[in-house]
Formats: C-alpha cells, structure tokens, sequence
C-alpha cells in the first residue's frame, strides 16, 4: 500500500520549510500589529543568502554569513524583508531558538528598513 505516511493535518506532514515560513509570518504578523508603516511591507524566506548585485538589497547578520536582508521597493514591487533559512537553522539548536531567532532577524531587518532602532520595532527585543 502507497500513500502519505500521515495525513496533511497532522505536523509529522508539514515539512521544516513549511514551519520556518510559519515562524517568519508570525513575527511579522506581530510587528505589523504594532507598527502599521509595515503593512505594505512582504516578509520573505530564501534557503541561502544572496548577494546584491546592484544595489538593490542590503543584507545584515552575525559573523560573516547573513541571517537576514531588505530589498528596496522598486518596480512597482513592494519593500521586502527577506530571512535566510539555512543559515538561521544551523545557528539555533532546537525549535524554541529558532524562533527567537527568527524573530529577532524579522526585527532587525524592520528596523533596518525603517531607520530605526530595533528595541523601537519591538521594545522586547534582546531580552529574551
């Protein structure tokens, strides 16, 4: 007999990417609640880091590898926040610290976007 080994409801079916973009919406979710300049804003998720070519994006993270990046609106395109995925799961060593992580990668790359300060994107930021 062939098939699913469980049904789509349950988590064994959702896949690690499937949960890490739940992780990078929800932290956006959280920060378009108290910061409506984000509303037009799209939250994103790629495997690895890229590199801008023309200007175009800003990246920023620990160490040498990025965790996170912004792309400036253009094109009719809207601003884009953008979370690397790989790089952020090899840092965290379980669940619980890849959300933080996440979020405070969501948090950092806002306040980038925004020219703020991070603890004025989210006032918890870093005391977790």
């Amino acid at each position: 007999m062939r098939g699913p080994v469980a049904p789509p409801q349950v988590p064994l079916a959702i896949s690690r990417a499937d949960t890490f973009d739940s992780l990078v919406h929800e932290s956006a979710e959280r920060l378009r609640r108290r910061l409506p300049q984000l509303a037009g804003v799209d939250f994103g998720v790629q495997e690895v880091p890229w590199l801008p070519r023309d200007g175009a994006g800003e990246m920023s993270g620990s160490d040498s590898v990025p965790l996170g990046g912004v792309i400036r609106a253009r094109g009719g395109q809207p601003d884009r926040v953008v979370v690397f995925r790989r790089p952020v799961e090899l840092r965290a060593r379980d669940r619980d610290e890849c959300a933080q992580l996440v979020h405070e990668v969501v948090v950092e790359q806002a306040a980038e976007l925004l020219g703020l300060a991070p603890e004025s994107v989210d006032p918890r930021y870093g005391q977790d």
